[in-house]
């Protein structure tokens, strides 16, 4: 059994930890900045501690810790332990967390692994993050699929992302396809989010997510609404800000700058929900 070596050596001493919800994606979140984990083996902890009925449940873990530079720097951790450079959901959630907890101002700035993000967070709970400027858009190119050959566009949100347009989104079977994409020879050796979006008569755009780490369909994923915005934005000529129906119910709405072919200044607004805060005790992950 993989043991986690922790600098509380007992129960009198759990590690506390936030579980907060960003449009339904949901995270734990742990102050990291006085390491209360040491990393023997961290992958089996969050993979533990994330498993849903077992344990907390999770879509991920994001860790806080002390940056030299900005208010803070993060480490984001998928539910099957891997690596993550973005996440928007995860963004807001810790931003929220963080002015919650003191830890900065209503506006900051923190360190990703795909770059320095910014937030601001109101008093309402709403959290608008400023994304890192979109990489490598693709429009409308064909991927071969066991059902067939299908148009895709894609873009780097932060992480990479695949867009389909389909006509009837509750119908579309986004675990097995979404699967099939993200695993897919073109998107190889990393692969990719997979989302499927419909444009609804009054200009909301339905999307659903089949997230890589998560491997699963989420209830929201952050990069891939901008994704989905800013790709259906040029395909269908929607302007700025666009909005978002998620599989939640909830929504997130999308600002973005475009010169000639290039986006600027992408912002993510939604919720960032705090579900409960607790602590962690060993027998969350042990077992």
């Amino acid at each position: 059994m993989a043991e986690i070596m922790i600098k509380n050596e007992n129960l009198m001493n759990p590690i506390r930890f936030y579980k907060m919800s960003g449009c339904g994606n949901d995270f734990i979140i742990i102050d990291n900045r006085s390491p209360v984990i040491e990393e023997k083996d961290l992958s089996a902890f969050i993979v533990g501690v994330c498993r849903r009925k077992m344990s907390v449940g999770a879509d991920g873990i994001i860790l806080i810790e002390n940056s030299d530079t900005v208010d803070f720097k993060w480490r984001f951790y998928n539910s099957d332990g891997s690596v993550a450079e973005m996440c928007g959901n995860g963004a807001r959630c810790v931003a929220r967390f963080a002015y919650l907890n003191g830890i900065a101002g209503s506006d900051m700035s923190f360190e990703t692994l795909a770059g320095v993000v910014s937030a601001s967070v109101s008093e309402t709970g709403l959290v608008k993050i400023k994304m890192t400027d979109p990489l490598n858009l693709k429009l409308d190119y064909p991927l071969h699929l066991r059902g067939g050959e299908f148009l895709i566009s894609s873009v780097n949100t932060g992480v990479p992302h695949a867009v389909m347009v389909v006509d009837k989104i509750d119908q579309t079977p986004v675990k097995e396809m979404g699967k099939e994409i993200r695993f897919h020879p073109d998107f190889a050796p990393a692969g990719t989010n997979a989302n499927f979006v419909s444009v609804q008569p009054d200009k909301i755009v339905a999307v659903r997510t089949y997230e890589r780490g998560v491997e699963d369909e989420t209830l929201a994923c952050g990069t891939g609404c901008v994704a989905s915005a800013l790709i259906t934005a040029r395909k269908f000529a929607l302007t700025s800000p666009v909005t978002l129906l998620t599989r939640s119910g909830g929504y997130l709405r999308i600002y973005f700058k475009l010169h000639q072919d290039t986006y600027s200044d992408v912002y993510l607004e939604g919720d960032a929900r705090v579900i409960y805060r607790a602590e962690l005790c060993e027998d969350a992950w042990n077992y």
